[in-house]
């Protein structure tokens, strides 16, 4: 059986509704940055997914393409995910889409190194007859965070991001935005296919003891 992040890592997948900490293993992404409203038609953001879902299935095919990789195993593409803040500010607003900047990126299983990524941006492009050089790996620690399941739109997230600021503030913590910690969404849900009230993501957010 192929392995699947989503089913063995279910306290990073899989939270609850009501908002609890977590600390955050490190872990490696292939990423792609941008600056625009992720919902603008043919846009940068949707360019993005393009380049990570080529690469992250090239690497997961690389067997039946006759590469070699040391490690490899059997898995199932992490989902996607975001890294987001408003450009100014280390905070994220949603409400002000077209000042948004982001990092889009998904899961590298722990076999995959910069080496891999690279071979993998250079087979895609010559299979799919694209560039896929805006790709890079991005190793993230992000420590301890706030985290919950958000159900429903995204443009709805603000009442949830409130409902964990008020738990983290009971725990003791404040929110720690900076520093290369970023406001993160790990989207459960395809928008293509699911209606807006049951989109599934999970919110994570760091923290710091006050």
């Amino acid at each position: 059986m192929a392995f699947d992040y989503k089913r063995e890592y279910k306290d990073l997948y899989r939270p609850g509704r009501k908002p609890a900490l977590i600390t955050v293993p490190p872990m490696n992404y292939v990423a792609v940055r941008g600056k625009e409203d992720p919902n603008a038609e043919g846009g940068s953001y949707q360019q993005a997914l393009q380049v990570l879902y080529g690469i992250s299935f090239t690497i997961k095919m690389a067997p039946r393409s006759g590469h070699a990789i040391d490690g490899y195993f059997e898995y199932t593409v992490p989902p996607l995910e975001g890294f987001w803040k408003t450009a100014g500010d280390s905070l994220f607003d949603p409400s002000r889409k077209d000042r948004l900047e982001w990092t889009s990126c998904i899961r590298l299983p722990e076999f995959a190194t910069e080496d891999v990524l690279e071979w993998a941006k250079a087979e895609a492009a010559r299979k799919k007859g694209a560039i896929f050089d805006a790709a890079e790996f991005l190793a993230v620690d992000e420590g301890l965070c706030v985290q919950c399941m958000h159900l429903g739109p995204y443009d709805s997230e603000p009442a949830t991001i409130e409902a964990m600021e008020s738990f983290a503030d009971e725990a003791g913590c404040a929110f720690d935005h900076g520093h290369g910690r970023l406001h993160h969404e790990i989207y459960l849900s395809d928008p293509r296919r699911t209606a807006a009230e049951r989109l599934k993501t999970v919110i994570r957010i760091p923290v710091a003891p006050r």
